[in-house]
């Protein structure tokens, strides 16, 4: 018998060792996806705690109708959705807002300095600032958008797998996904300054500039292939090359996770969405 088959009948039999052993091999991609929903290390740890003890409690009901994977996925957009469902979107200018609060408070800024030279991970990339502004953007959708785009965009998720992970036909996906990237793209075209000189938002490079003031700024963003292809690309293409530099980065433990994370408290905190930021 196939390796993998055989630890999903010893997990199908309540192995808990051979449910482990499988629920391990994709746990830093969920983790991942979790956190770029919930926006919060700590909630993320916890969602994906509880996706590993309601998915083992419910290991009797998988009939393989879909792969191991996309049934845990399942399990934790459930738990993700009933977190988010009343709270509010966020509007595209709250990272407007965490600007002028930081500026404004001289304890952030010492957070921010403080993480950035003594955090593990708190270096200061523009790539993972654009991979940031991406979930922060992502989250001005409605939540069924939010969740549909990430997962086939980021995570590579087929139409057919999102339709069992949310429950709608892949129709209704289809609909989300045109629906999440219109906007998407439309306010990136609106805000960002990388793609767009009339851009409101200057952040990746402001953060570079005080972070890194060694280097040479139009050097380090001529290495995003996004920006390099700013001018002759169309915006449909410059979404996706920015969705596929997201891809790439784990904002869990990326070498700058630490300190994007920080300033991921300071957006909430911004806009009312937490009381206080945690270190």
């Amino acid at each position: 018998m196939d390796p993998m088959k055989n630890t999903l009948k010893k997990a199908l039999e309540g192995d808990i060792n051979a449910f482990q052993g499988l629920f391990a091999e994709f746990q830093p991609q969920l983790k991942s996806y979790l956190y770029r929903l919930l926006t919060d290390r700590n909630d993320t740890d916890d969602l994906t705690h509880d996706t590993f003890v309601k998915a083992f409690d419910k290991i009797s009901t998988f009939k393989g109708n879909s792969a191991f994977k996309t049934w845990v996925f399942q399990i934790a957009t459930n738990l993700a959705y009933d977190f988010l469902k009343k709270k509010k979107r966020w509007l595209p200018n709250a990272q407007d807002q965490a600007k002028s609060l930081a500026m404004s408070t001289e304890y952030i800024q010492q957070l921010f300095v403080m993480t950035h030279q003594t955090a593990n991970r708190g270096r200061y990339e523009i790539k993972e600032h654009i991979d940031f502004c991406f979930t922060c953007i992502s989250k001005t959708l409605t939540l069924e958008e939010q969740i549909a785009l990430i997962l086939k965009d980021i995570y590579g998720f087929s139409r057919n797998e999102i339709a069992d992970i949310l429950g709608k036909t892949e129709g209704v996906v289809k609909h989300l996904l045109f629906n999440g990237r219109k906007t998407m793209i439309e306010i990136f075209d609106h805000r960002c300054a990388l793609i767009n000189k009339n851009g409101a938002c200057h952040q990746c490079t402001e953060l570079a500039g005080i972070y890194n003031p060694k280097q040479t700024r139009q050097e380090e963003l001529m290495k995003v292939k996004m920006i390099k292809s700013s001018k002759t690309a169309s915006k449909e293409n410059l979404y996706r090359l920015r969705a596929d530099l997201v891809a790439a980065i784990d904002p869990l433990n990326s070498e700058g996770a630490d300190m994007q994370d920080i300033i991921m408290q300071c957006t909430r905190l911004a806009i009312n969405e937490v009381e206080t930021i945690q270190t």
